[in-house]
């Protein structure tokens, strides 16, 4: 298992991004400004993206695993890589995510605790509704974790 930053033609990996945002408009707004890394294992099988949101705070703005790869730790792997990586110019990491069942208790087992929620973020900035777990997620939940 390796973990690579990728620095030049992040929208290669674009397949992989839209597993964790349905939107490529919106993986535009923060791709070439983030920090791109890719979690190889055999083949490419998880990538993150994290942006500087200043005052000390790393925002993970994606990351997505292939489905046949879900569950075995890899997208934990990429969160623990990034903490420690950044440990001593960030004090805080955080994400945003849907209300779902399958991504709030990741993050929470990760080590994440609820920090805010922006109301009506899914309905106000995608053109059209997005589904996890049968439940259409409108509020944008944020998490975050101490890394310093």
């Amino acid at each position: 298992m390796e973990i690579i930053e990728i620095k030049e033609n992040k929208k290669q990996y674009i397949d992989l991004l839209l597993l964790g945002d349905e939107s490529e408009k919106m993986i535009d707004r923060y791709l070439e400004r983030g920090r791109m890394y890719v979690l190889i294992d055999g083949a490419v099988v998880s990538e993150c993206v994290v942006t500087d949101e200043g005052d000390g705070l790393l925002e993970i703005k994606n990351i997505a695993t292939a489905p046949k790869h879900q569950g075995k730790g890899y997208a934990r792997a990429l969160i623990e890589f990034v903490a420690e990586a950044y440990r001593t110019d960030f004090s805080i990491i955080q994400v945003g995510t849907g209300d779902s069942p399958l991504t709030i208790p990741f993050y929470e087992r990760c080590g994440f605790t609820y920090s805010h929620t922006v109301k009506n973020f899914f309905t106000d900035n995608y053109d059209h509704p997005i589904y996890e777990c049968s439940r259409q997620l409108v509020d944008m939940i944020y998490l975050k974790r101490k890394i310093k």
